[in-house]
């Protein structure tokens, strides 16, 4: 694992921008014409979901997905982690902290977690010992692989 605060390649900037630019828009549409542009949809629950957007409504507190955006930026604005860099299995990851020690977490570190998860969501996630809100995961040739919960 590579903590990073820069130096993203290419594709996965222009991934990562994709996702931002249709999740601040507040239309759904936007982020499923992002999804359908990969060979592969990506995952966004263990279980099938159908219609990107259906779900997205559906998982939603505000009914509309709204709130499942919101999530999406600040959790593409949090720093980010490369794993298993060089192998076949190479994915960057936001937030970092779904592969960092909650427990190891520096001040600093903790303010930024904060701004997605509030107090109390930590505490319960310290509880099991790791980050269990929202990540995604973007491919180092731009493939967007997952929005959805921790495993």
């Amino acid at each position: 694992m590579l903590f990073r605060s820069d130096g993203l390649p290419p594709a996965v900037v222009k991934m990562r921008q994709r996702l931002l630019d249709a999740a601040y828009s507040g239309d759904l549409q936007r982020l499923k014409v992002v999804a359908q542009s990969n060979e592969t949809p990506p995952i966004f629950s263990v279980n099938e979901i159908g219609d990107v957007v259906a779900y997205l409504k559906a998982q939603s507190g505000d009914g509309q997905g709204l709130e499942l955006l919101a999530i999406l930026t600040d959790v593409l604005e949090a720093s980010w982690v490369r794993l298993n860099p060089g192998t076949p299995q190479e994915i960057y990851v936001w937030p970092a902290f779904a592969a960092l020690p909650l427990d190891r977490l520096e001040p600093g570190q903790l303010v930024e977690l904060m701004k997605i998860v509030t107090s109390s969501d930590l505490e319960e996630m310290k509880g099991s010992g790791h980050y269990t809100f929202y990540t995604v995961g973007i491919g180092p040739d731009g493939t967007w692989h997952w929005f959805k919960l921790a495993d």
